[in-house]
């Protein structure tokens, strides 16, 4: 079974559950672990959070997250 992260939307770093409910506007949830593959690389606007295409993510990197899921 897989389990829930809590990353900083900014940094892109693992947060704690108090600090992503403190500042929900600024932290991202995901699932990690098992039942998924890593395999697939995503890309994310830093400050909201919300996904994008490669494209997009190529022409912002500061102010993109990419990880694998």
């Amino acid at each position: 079974m897989g389990r829930t992260v809590h990353r900083s939307a900014g940094s892109g770093k693992f947060v704690s559950k108090a600090a992503a409910a403190r500042w929900p506007g600024k932290t991202t949830t995901e699932r990690v672990g098992s039942g998924t593959s890593n395999r697939r690389t995503v890309y994310r606007d830093a400050g909201s959070g919300e996904f994008m295409t490669k494209r997009r993510a190529d022409s912002d990197p500061g102010g993109t997250i990419s990880q694998r899921v």
